[in-house]
Order: structure tokens, then C-alpha cells, then sequence
């Protein structure tokens, strides 16, 4: 059994279970995909658990409201939505009614931040290791 397989499995159990005190991290960044720069957002739960990733092009409301209604048809209702200073999320968050669920702080989205590390030290590892077969 692989590390996903368990996160899955106690993803899906928790799911109907204690959703409403779960607490969301949400947040984009951006990343190059085949050399197209591109935006991933995520959501991560109160213990730092990626729960939802999605690509796009753009980052503007319908690309957030597509996110947030991917994840809330996967997971739920979540009692709390952590959000940084982008303007989408309130005006997606207004149009799926859970703007009162949004909490914006300036460190309180450390913990979606922080799941952004690995990834960007494996896009590290790879654009040396290109570069490498390059020379």
C-alpha cells in the first residue's frame, strides 16, 4: 500500500464523518506544465492534507469557482475556507453562498504555502536534470 492509498482511504472516511469541523487552506501558484506557464490551486485540510488540485490557465473567478465547486461536490462542507488576498475566492465564495465561511489572515494560509515546497523542489530537480542533459 502506498502513501496515496492510505491518504485516499482516510480522505474518504473522514469525508462524511467530521466535515464540519474540518477547516480548509486554499491557494494557487504558479507553475510551469510543459513549458506553459499555468496556475495550480489547492486545497489542503487542517492537518495539511492535500485534498484538491486543479489546472488552469487563468486566475480569475470562473477558474476559482470551478476549484471551490470541485472540492466542495468531493469533500463537502468545510466550517472554515482560509483563503490568501485574491479577489476571486470572495466573488466565487458569494456566488456558491459561503462567503460567511471565509477567513482571510496574513499568516493564517501558512499551511497551504508550505505544501507548495515540495513541489517546487521537485520542479527545482527537474529543470537542473534537463539542464544537465542539455550540457
Amino acid at each position: 500500500m502506498f502513501a496515496a492509498d492510505i491518504r485516499r482511504r482516510r480522505v474518504s472516511r473522514m469525508k462524511g464523518f467530521c466535515h464540519w469541523q474540518w477547516q480548509w487552506h486554499v491557494d494557487e501558484m504558479y507553475v510551469k506544465i510543459n513549458g506553459e506557464m499555468c496556475y495550480l490551486w489547492r486545497a489542503v485540510d487542517h492537518e495539511g492534507e492535500i485534498l484538491e488540485s486543479y489546472v488552469t490557465k487563468s486566475r480569475d473567478k470562473a477558474a476559482a469557482l470551478t476549484f471551490l465547486k470541485k472540492a466542495l461536490k468531493r469533500h463537502g462542507k468545510a466550517e472554515k475556507i482560509v483563503t490568501d488576498g485574491l479577489r476571486s475566492y470572495p466573488a466565487a465564495m458569494r456566488e456558491l453562498g459561503n462567503l460567511q465561511r471565509r477567513e482571510m489572515g496574513r499568516y493564517l494560509n501558512n499551511r497551504a504555502e508550505n505544501t507548495h515546497l515540495p513541489f517546487r523542489r521537485r520542479e527545482r530537480a527537474m529543470l537542473r536534470f534537463r539542464q544537465m542533459i542539455a550540457a
